[in-house]
């Protein structure tokens, strides 16, 4: 969030029943924030937020890893058996809630991609051509004054 405001950074394709919280890595790997200066563009956002649905350790340990500050909830399971585990099981997760209010963001983007039937519905069969669909809504979203 930040970076593109309302509008995607970057895209994913995968079958319909597929969980979001192992999509996060794949998709982070893809953004690419254009300088305005110029020169290389940047692949760590500001400041991602997201549900509860992307709490993970994985996800967590990955943002980490990268030194990206996070804003992700932590589920009541996670505390209580973070909680449990005492000492070893590590530190409560930062929470900034005035920056989780612009997750809303993020909501709204993919609202914004289904004003277009053919993505709401997604009349096309094969992945390829929904991904071409999807591209040209982004598009269509960047080029909006």
């Amino acid at each position: 969030m930040g970076e593109g405001g309302p509008r995607p950074l970057a895209l994913l394709i995968t079958p319909g029943r597929w969980g979001d919280a192992p999509q996060l890595i794949p998709v982070m790997e893809r953004i690419r924030i254009g300088r305005l200066g110029g020169g290389h563009p940047r692949t760590r956002p500001e400041h991602p937020g997201g549900d509860k649905a992307y709490s993970s350790r994985a996800n967590r340990r990955y943002l980490r890893r990268r030194q990206i500050k996070r804003t992700i909830p932590e589920p009541k399971n996670q505390r209580v058996n973070r909680q449990r585990r005492g000492s070893k099981g590590g530190r409560a997760t930062g929470f900034d809630k005035a920056i989780y209010k612009r997750r809303n963001e993020v909501e709204r983007t993919i609202n914004a991609l289904k004003t277009l039937r053919s993505v709401a519905t997604r009349f096309d069969k094969r992945a390829y051509v929904f991904h071409g669909t999807v591209t040209v809504a982004s598009i269509r979203l960047w080029l909006r004054p």
